[in-house]
């Protein structure tokens, strides 16, 4: 172990501030990609007085079922000044911010060595455990407080450039729907549709096939994305489709009915729905925002298990507005799309940057 690595424990404390008076309102979870995000528990008759208070720049974690989850949910808030937390979170604190940076020590845990580590000490069975003592003696590197502060300078240019780039993309992902809903939605009488607009199922014009299943011990580090509608989930060896192609969430616990786009030279999961245009005169842009506009979830089974069905989807129908207008929109929307992947292929690139500088870290000298 070379001299500079420390144990984490020498750097944290635990830190135990309850809500008493109920001061702090606003309530967090924390996700497994090591975020804080706003929580979903129900905290209808819970005594708020016992959950713990977390501050700018402290860390909550939870230790429980890393082996089952193959990460450990760890996150640093810096947000909003003060938040509450469950009491089941530990909450910890730098001691001495001149030796070692919050931020820093918040890039070492998004390292997916980091995870692996604390999967391999997690005990307690399949869902296995992270004992308090065994994640404070883990070690990291702690080079000068100078070298840190320029490492993090560089990942947050990283970071800075890929959310700026979401920010890009949602505004172009608004800029085509805003599009679609002037020329199509605003002020056409559903019951008396212009000269030259149709009504037709959609079996008359599209094939419908589900996604496959893919198990995830077959997914690499690198290569085609799998994509399941609800997001990538790994990368394979293999793909299914070289343009994007139109998908309908048909399973999951949230989510089904809503209507996704997949990448380029992706692999299609069985939770999606792949709808593919079987009519030149049909638009393939125009259908998919049809369908992101249309009330799909209300075709869900209602079972146990949120389910719809290629069945489901052939009976619906789709207003189709003549031909050539919907292919003066096509060009339109494409153009839209074009640059939304310009823009997650650049995210993309620089989220492998990012990673190879927080794999660099293993190896950083003051």
């Amino acid at each position: 172990m070379k001299s500079n690595y420390k144990k984490i424990g020498e750097h944290i404390r635990l830190v135990d501030k309850r809500n008493k008076g109920l001061k702090v309102k606003q309530l967090l979870g924390l996700s497994i990609s090591k975020q804080f995000i706003p929580s979903v528990a129900n905290i209808i008759g819970t005594d708020m007085e016992n959950y713990k208070i977390i501050r700018r720049n402290q860390f909550a974690c939870s230790t429980m079922q890393v082996r089952r989850d193959k990460k450990m949910p760890l996150a640093l808030l810096h947000e909003v000044d003060e938040a509450i937390i469950s009491q089941a979170y530990p909450v910890f604190e730098v001691k001495n911010e001149q030796e070692l940076l919050p931020e820093y020590l918040m890039m070492w845990f998004t390292r997916s060595e980091f995870d692996r580590e604390a999967c391999f000490h997690a005990v307690g069975g399949v869902r296995g455990s992270l004992e308090w003592e065994d994640f404070e003696n883990m070690q990291l590197p702690v080079p000068h407080i100078t070298k840190q502060r320029e490492i993090v300078k560089e990942y947050n240019i990283i970071q800075n450039r890929i959310a700026l780039n979401q920010q890009l993309i949602h505004k172009l992902e608004e800029t085509a729907q805003t599009i679609y809903r002037e020329w199509f939605v605003n002020g056409i009488d559903l019951e008396n549709l212009p000269e030259e607009w149709q009504v037709e199922k959609l079996d008359q014009f599209t094939k419908m096939k589900y996604g496959k299943m893919l198990d995830s011990e077959l997914f690499l580090e690198k290569g085609y994305p799998v994509f399941s509608g609800y997001g990538v989930r790994g990368y394979y060896s293999e793909y299914m489709y070289e343009e994007p192609q139109i998908l309908v969430l048909c399973r999951g616990v949230s989510g089904t009915g809503e209507v996704r786009l997949s990448p380029r030279f992706s692999y299609v999961t069985n939770l999606s729905i792949v709808v593919e245009v079987d009519n030149p005169a049909i638009s393939k842009m125009y259908l998919y925002y049809f369908l992101r506009n249309s009330d799909l979830k209300s075709l869900d089974s209602g079972s146990a298990q949120s389910m719809i069905t290629t069945s489901d989807l052939y009976f619906q129908d789709a207003i189709l507005p003549p031909s050539e207008l919907q292919m003066k929109f096509d060009k339109v929307a494409n153009t839209v799309i074009k640059e939304i992947e310009i823009k997650n292929t650049e995210n993309q690139k620089l989220t492998e940057l990012k990673d190879l500088l927080l794999s660099k870290l293993a190896t950083v000298e003051n």
